[in-house]
């Protein structure tokens, strides 16, 4: 099965470890991966922010670097759910409608490709620890992937799974509402990381980078002995 790998901003640029695992695991289930190197960003930061017609510019670059594709893959829920708002911000569109519709119905996220295309639910991972799984907001509530990620993580020999208290609880970052509202943004990923603690988890899994990165921040400025990975650095232990 051929797939490309849509790799993100934040993982390109700051957890480059995330792809690697990414590709290596979909690999290891039979998978061949592509890379195409044209791509950038999704457009998620400038649509967020209100700059619809500036961030199109960028929608539409992706929708054509995609559109050979058979199956985009992402490790991140945030922007495949971008993805998949395209048909919308495109609707009506003579040159563009049913390419962004295209690149939408064959988008997925890790997880829910693994899960759900796939059929597989069991990776072979093998990582000993004691974990919590953070759902993050777009993931769960816009892309409504919230099975995979559990199914795949109880089926990884040697982890301890825990539930997290207040798990549907944004974390704060929502990407430039952390910045536009840092104050607020703090206090909720001060929620978020005293969540985590009460689980008594030594490891916080999470599959979009932007709330790891926020969240494993604040961790780290806090000095707790948590340690954050990315699903698919999990899923591809071994």
């Amino acid at each position: 099965m051929k797939v490309s790998l849509f790799v993100t901003c934040l993982i390109d640029i700051f957890q480059t470890d995330v792809g690697r695992d990414t590709v290596e695991l979909l690999e290891r289930l039979g998978c061949e991966v592509d890379f195409p190197e044209k791509q950038t960003c999704c457009g998620q930061p400038a649509y967020n922010s209100g700059h619809v017609e500036k961030a199109k510019e960028s929608m539409k670059h992706m929708i054509s670097v995609f559109e050979e594709s058979d199956y985009v893959v992402t490790p991140s829920g945030s922007c495949g759910t971008m993805f998949r708002e395209y048909p919308h911000l495109f609707k009506g569109d003579p040159q563009w409608d049913e390419r962004a519709r295209s690149l939408a119905g064959k988008t997925y996220e890790l997880t829910q490709f693994i899960v759900e295309v796939l059929g597989v639910e069991d990776v072979g991972a093998k990582l000993n620890g004691n974990a919590t799984y953070h759902t993050s907001c777009h993931m769960t509530r816009l892309l409504g992937v919230t099975e995979a990620p559990m199914k795949l993580l109880s089926n990884v020999d040697g982890l301890k799974m825990n539930p997290l208290p207040h798990n549907y609880n944004c974390c704060g970052f929502g990407g430039t509402f952390s910045v536009k509202m840092s104050p607020i943004s703090e206090q909720m990923v001060d929620e978020k990381v005293t969540s985590v603690e009460e689980t008594g988890a030594d490891i916080l899994i999470g599959a979009d980078c932007g709330c790891l990165m926020n969240i494993g921040g604040r961790i780290d400025r806090k000095g707790k002995p948590i340690k954050v990975m990315h699903i698919a650095s999990v899923l591809n232990s071994q």
